[in-house]
């Protein structure tokens, strides 16, 4: 398989997630990635459990294999086995980090020109809030998104998975990849800020624009402030999600099922007006039928069952796209990049 990145060498710094998570994507791509950890381990490595054999065949928190793919590992104290870190530094293209704030620049004189640095931190390296400790748990909680994650009237809830670490990890990807690129016409280096808080701010995406335009988020469980009918519904044997996201899929879905609505919810506008009486009206269809029977009838209709993740983890489009391998003798998520280099037939014109 082409690997664009073969042949960069890549210091993982990092402990946790979005700086691992970044390296294991950078590992997936090709490059050579090593990983120090304290003596004592990642922090992840304790996140349990459940434990399971990990990479090295030793009882691991499942936690830890979820980021550390592809990686060599090795164990170095950050003060006493300075020297040989240092020496990784200046042999590496790109180092991704997340100390706190100011601890490189007490350990190490001068960053090396040649290098891509990816710095991550909670809120990164500048304002009042630079020093404070941040966990993906209390991002969620500040940035907003807690406050209109759940249901109305009941206590705030986090997103399932540490997704604002995981996007920063994402984002952490692209930059760096971005730098490399400028590094090929330029040769200089790059020093990049990267915190969880800036990432998670501009994730509100659409929720900030209506805040922008005087429309404020509150909780309303899977619905969408700006789509209807765009939430989960209870089928005969199960929850069911549909989402409508124009006027033609709702005409569609109407059609097929035999729903006659008031001539305003043709229009995304009036539905959202009369946001209850459409989302009862597509209820007292849906719950009718098995899940099953509603993905027969809705085909090309966004819509899916409400899954267990062992359930998705068992697609049938998992197992054709191959989203877990072993690795090691460890089951652990599959690469996302699938790509190759373009080879065309050489036919006469």
């Amino acid at each position: 398989m082409f690997k664009p990145l073969r042949g960069i060498k890549v210091l993982d710094l990092s402990r946790i997630l979005a700086g691992p998570y970044c390296a294991q994507q950078l590992a997936d791509l090709g490059a050579e990635v090593l990983k120090i950890e304290a003596p004592w381990g990642d922090d992840t490595r304790k996140w349990g459990p459940p434990f399971t054999p990990g990479f090295d065949g030793k009882e691991v928190a499942a936690y830890f294999l979820s980021c550390n793919r592809g990686k060599t590992i090795e164990h170095a104290h950050l003060i006493n086995d300075w020297n040989e870190i240092k020496d990784h530094i200046e042999r590496s293209d790109i180092i991704i980090e997340n100390f706190k704030p100011g601890t490189m620049e007490k350990l190490l004189d001068a960053w090396p020109q040649h290098a891509i640095i990816c710095r991550i931190t909670g809120y990164g390296q500048s304002g009042p809030r630079m020093h404070q400790p941040a966990y993906d748990l209390t991002m969620q909680a500040r940035s907003g998104i807690m406050s209109m994650t759940g249901e109305k009237g009941r206590e705030p809830v986090k997103v399932g998975v540490a997704w604002i670490d995981v996007m920063t990890g994402m984002t952490a990807t692209s930059a760096i990849l971005a730098a490399l690129f400028e590094r090929e016409k330029s040769g200089q280096g790059a020093l990049l800020d990267l915190s969880l808080w800036d990432v998670a701010v501009s994730s509100m995406v659409n929720q900030a624009h209506n805040v922008f335009a005087g429309k404020h988020p509150e909780p309303m469980g899977s619905a969408h402030p700006n789509l209807v009918p765009y939430k989960v519904f209870k089928a005969r044997d199960g929850w069911f999600a549909l989402g409508i996201g124009s006027d033609e899929q709702w005409m569609e879905f109407s059609a097929r099922t035999g729903l006659d609505g008031k001539e305003q919810w043709r229009t995304n506008q009036g539905r959202i007006q009369y946001r209850d009486e459409v989302e009862q009206r597509v209820q007292s269809i849906i719950e009718h039928r098995t899940r099953a029977e509603l993905e027969a009838l809705l085909q090309g209709i966004p819509c899916a069952p409400v899954n267990s993740l062992h359930e998705a983890l068992e697609d049938e489009q998992s197992v054709e796209r191959h989203v877990t391998e072993l690795v090691g003798g460890v089951q652990t998520l599959s690469s996302v990049f699938r790509f190759c280099q373009v080879q065309n037939e050489n036919k006469d014109v």
